[in-house]
């Protein structure tokens, strides 16, 4: 399975913890299944030199042309699970678009080409005893692998899973699979509004002593999420999603305002992210 490096120029590397290598490689289709009416689960056979990953962190895939679907520039994906024992990579996705609907006509065995891993992941910090995780949708594939980082660190996790519908929602048994206490709501069950949402971590926050939040996927719950956090004091971190193109920063596509000290600044999401602290998203 052939390997290239993708160099990226030290004029645009951020100040930032750990700046793992980046390789473009061609990855087989293991399995791919759907896993509900909208989401299928990819599974690759990867090489070790794009499994050195962390729970955040994305690849950009080069979506095949099909005769449906020809998608021009590469999709950004966050990684579902890695395993480098087993030389697994895989992607849970939603098909809502050209790329991904081309995505969906991968068979087993064919080729992909995958550039990765890229951008910061989560950093559970060592005052982070009791991490709250809070996602909907897509974002809770996003936060798998940091439920998996939460269990072999022995830190106490639950998890609050929302989705429009019960057969919407997802990584639930792989989340209770790690330890964690899992919340479901749903919009069809009336119980995922913010209003709800800010009683029941309220009520966490009283009876577990949760001090960290995590979440992905949704701008609603972001917001809810500061604004307890800012209440009580207590950190926490965002995977953000954001349209891109070459996904190592060299494009500025995926820039967006950030709140810091001395005030807004403009970051790139693939690359001084996707992962960023809580308040500092605006």
């Amino acid at each position: 399975m052939p390997a290239s490096l993708c160099v990226v120029p030290d004029s645009i590397s951020p100040c930032t913890s750990r700046q793992p290598s980046i390789h473009e490689v061609e990855a087989r289709v293991k399995t791919h299944e759907w896993v509900n009416g909208q989401y299928r689960l990819l599974v690759l056979a990867a090489p070790a030199s794009v499994l050195d990953c962390e729970p955040g962190q994305f690849f950009h895939l080069l979506c095949p042309q099909t005769d449906r679907f020809q998608p021009y520039l590469r999709r950004p994906m966050s990684i579902y699970s890695y395993d480098q024992m087993k030389g697994e990579l895989a992607f849970l996705y939603k098909v809502a678009g050209t790329g991904t609907g081309a995505m969906a006509e991968l068979k087993h065995d064919e080729s992909l080409n995958i550039v990765g891993p890229l951008g910061q992941g989560f950093e559970i910090r060592p005052e982070w005893r009791r991490p709250l995780l809070v996602a909907r949708g897509v974002g809770l594939a996003t936060l798998a692998p940091l439920a998996r980082e939460c269990a072999q660190l022995g830190r106490p996790l639950t998890a609050i899973c929302s989705a429009r519908s019960p057969d919407l929602l997802m990584s639930t048994d792989l989340f209770r699979s790690c330890g964690a206490e899992v919340i479901t709501v749903t919009d069809t069950d009336g119980n995922s509004s913010v209003e709800n949402l800010t009683a029941l971590i309220e009520g966490l926050f009283r009876s577990r002593g949760i001090d960290a939040f995590f979440t992905c996927g949704s701008t609603r719950l972001l917001r809810m999420l500061q604004e307890i956090a800012a209440r009580h004091g207590i950190g926490g971190q965002a995977a953000l999603e954001q349209h891109m193109a070459c996904g190592i920063g060299m494009c500025q596509a995926c820039v967006r305002p950030f709140r810091r000290e001395d005030g807004a600044v403009n970051l790139r999401v693939c690359r001084e992210g996707p992962v960023f602290d809580l308040q500092e998203v605006l």
